[in-house]
């Protein structure tokens, strides 16, 4: 039989006593249990835990070191739930939470700090790739991405709309468009996201379904870094509409093959999850506002 936390305590309570009732009392159980749980240890390592003395059941030098060892387990035992409770209450706990862009992710960030300052926050940033990774490795409680697959190992709740625009700098030639086309991004020099942006995996099937393959003269890792290049005039690059609170040095152009696409930045954890602080993150989130139905008949 192995050494269970449920036999050192039915040692410790025997010890404590000086009798199987009375520590099958102070435990809640039957007497035979307790009796069970101390002679089956004594017969499988060939030892004696008590003697009998007046009626009493008293300790042998091994029980009491024994009986030491048990209770610095069991100190451990207590320990680990109260960090365990302590990760999940709203007034210590703490929340990790992975976004792929600033916003709207940050706003929701903020609001829940508000609501629940008692709660640590630890807020990493990175692709789509490595926040969702990090949510299914269990190193962020939750994530907000836009585009997350309708995957059965995640709960998902929809945060917000999300579009890909173009981002030209200030004073070229497609600024003052009110919508640029696939075709007429394909005439400039691009830069692009690495391959675990979901940005770049939206753009990159807008230009499929175009029928066009172009090739960026620059790729880049860092959305700020693309944003920087953009700026400075070395091309055209892309974001997601309110991605980023940033406005200076660019103007975002909508693209007419992203217009009437259905796609949402969203909130997602593991199904599995159940933390209280959790929880309460997705109460936060806003309710999408209803589209208007489209209108009936052809305009004349």
């Amino acid at each position: 039989m192995a050494i269970s936390p449920q036999r050192l305590d039915a040692v410790r309570a025997v010890a404590e006593t000086g009798s199987y009732a009375a520590a099958a009392r102070t435990l809640a159980v039957t007497q035979p249990n307790i009796s069970a749980q101390v002679r089956g240890l004594e017969q499988e390592f060939g030892i004696r835990l008590f003697r009998r003395e007046a009626g009493r059941l008293l300790p042998t030098d091994l029980c009491l070191k024994l009986c030491d060892t048990a209770e610095r387990m069991a100190e451990a035992r207590q320990e680990a739930e109260r960090l365990l409770l302590s990760r999940s209450s709203l007034r210590a706990g703490q929340i990790i939470v992975g976004l792929g862009n600033a916003m709207p992710g940050m706003a929701l960030v903020a609001a829940f700090h508000r609501a629940f300052p008692g709660v640590t926050l630890k807020v990493e940033t990175g692709s789509h790739h490595k926040i969702t990774r990090a949510v299914l490795n269990h190193e962020c409680d939750i994530g907000v991405l836009p585009d997350v697959p309708a995957d059965p190992r995640f709960r998902r709740a929809h945060l917000a709309s999300a579009r890909v625009v173009a981002i030209a700098p200030l004073g070229h030639r497609l600024a003052q468009e009110r919508m640029v086309t696939a075709k007429m991004l394909c005439d400039e020099p691009m830069i692009f996201r690495a391959s675990g942006s979901s940005t770049q995996r939206a753009v990159d099937r807008m230009f499929a379904r175009a029928g066009l393959s172009p090739r960026p003269f620059l790729t880049l890792d860092a959305r700020d870094g693309l944003y920087e290049a953009v700026a400075n005039g070395l091309g055209i690059g892309f974001l997601w509409q309110g991605s980023t609170g940033r406005s200076d040095g660019v103007v975002r152009l909508p693209i007419a093959e992203m217009q009437g696409l259905t796609i949402h930045e969203t909130v997602f954890s593991l199904s599995e999850t159940t933390s209280q602080v959790v929880e309460a993150f997705y109460q936060l989130v806003p309710p999408l506002p209803k589209q208007a139905p489209a209108a009936s008949g052809t305009a004349a």
